[in-house]
């Protein structure tokens, strides 16, 4: 088993924090994993994207050519993103800023308000926390008790007053990961 995540959106929505949740969450199970950030010159506000590769194997290389699932937090990393999702890959999408419908009717999408439940969950902040449950919710990739883990071990020492945020937006990923729309 071999899977390949893409995380997009603008600096600042946590994506890079999204990834490397996933990540640290498939290093508790036992997995191999890859994550790679990538950033324009202004962290905050700019283009930010990160790749994981999650696997039950060694990972050749971090680079991706085709993802099995793609999470779009904002318009433009829907259009750079969106084709190179596998065909039956999934595409999580910020429902909250993301108007415009996908392209391609080949895969699923599960779009989430995620800014909205970001903000219900405590913090406008959790907007990746918020898409990483439902990524997780809708594939398995990792189980939810591990993010929750892996959320505990990244932020518990250094922000414990955001692990009840954190953890409020990955439940309600998780439960609207149950609402999956085929476009």
């Amino acid at each position: 088993m071999q899977h390949a995540t893409i995380f997009g959106g603008f600096g600042g929505q946590g994506l890079l924090f999204a990834g490397h949740l996933l990540a640290q969450a498939a290093v508790l199970e036992g997995r191999d994993v890859s994550w790679m950030p990538s950033y324009g010159p202004e962290m905050r506000g700019g283009t930010a994207s990160c790749t994981v590769i999650v696997a039950d194997h060694p990972i050749g290389s971090p680079i991706v050519d085709a993802a099995d699932s793609v999470v779009a937090l904002n318009p433009p990393s829907l259009a750079k993103f969106e084709p190179i999702l596998v065909p039956g890959g999934l595409l999580v999408l910020n429902a909250s800023l993301i108007e415009a419908q996908p392209q391609r009717t080949d895969r699923d999408v599960l779009a989430l308000p995620c800014t909205a439940l970001a903000r219900i969950s405590g913090d406008d902040r959790m907007v990746s926390v918020v898409a990483l449950g439902g990524l997780v919710g809708r594939t398995g990739i990792v189980g939810a008790d591990a993010v929750r883990r892996a959320l505990s071990d990244l932020i518990g020492v250094k922000r414990p007053d955001l692990i009840a945020a954190d953890l409020a937006a990955l439940e309600h990923g998780l439960e609207q990961a149950g609402v999956l729309q085929r476009v």
